[in-house]
């Protein structure tokens, strides 16, 4: 039997990412957030999503060191890590799609320090999909122990 694997695909840049459909809670279009001062530079803010606030990264500022500029197919997707909830700012959610095991490639940059949240590429005729690991994508940002923290005092002060 061969493995499926659901995965959410995204645009950031001019390439196409996916995670697997495990962590992702929700796509929800860009609704207003807040700033918050003195964040590494890779949170945008902070965004209420079904009534709760969470972090919010520029995918694009991650990856390529850029602000995403935002229009009317920009949208949030909402992950659930072990540590945190979060919110992915990407230009825009294509599509879900099973990416099976024989389609998913391991690149050799995957021995890159800098870039072990990519788990593989999944290659099709026209078109190849860098899938990453939302846990080692956010364990590998700095300063999110600090995010991790500060969310943790702000639900405790919400109960």
């Amino acid at each position: 039997m061969v493995d499926h694997s659901k995965t959410v695909v995204f645009q950031a840049g001019k390439e196409e990412y996916a995670f697997p459909i495990l962590y992702v809670i929700s796509i929800e279009k860009l609704d207003g957030m807040t700033a918050v001062p003195h964040m590494p530079e890779y949170v945008t803010g902070l965004a209420k999503v079904r009534g709760e606030l969470i972090p919010v990264i520029d995918l694009e500022k991650v990856l390529y060191d850029r602000d995403i500029k935002t229009n009317d197919k920009t949208k949030l997707i909402v992950l659930q890590t072990s540590g945190i909830s979060i919110g992915i700012l990407v230009k825009d959610a294509k599509e879900i799609l099973e990416i099976s095991e024989d389609q998913l490639k391991q690149p050799g940059l995957i021995a890159y320090q800098k870039t072990g949240f990519i788990t593989g590429v999944a290659s099709f005729d026209k078109r190849m999909i860098m899938v990453l690991d939302p846990e080692s994508l956010i364990e590998s940002l700095e300063g999110i122990k600090q995010i991790k923290d500060y969310m943790n005092e702000l639900h405790q002060q919400e109960v």
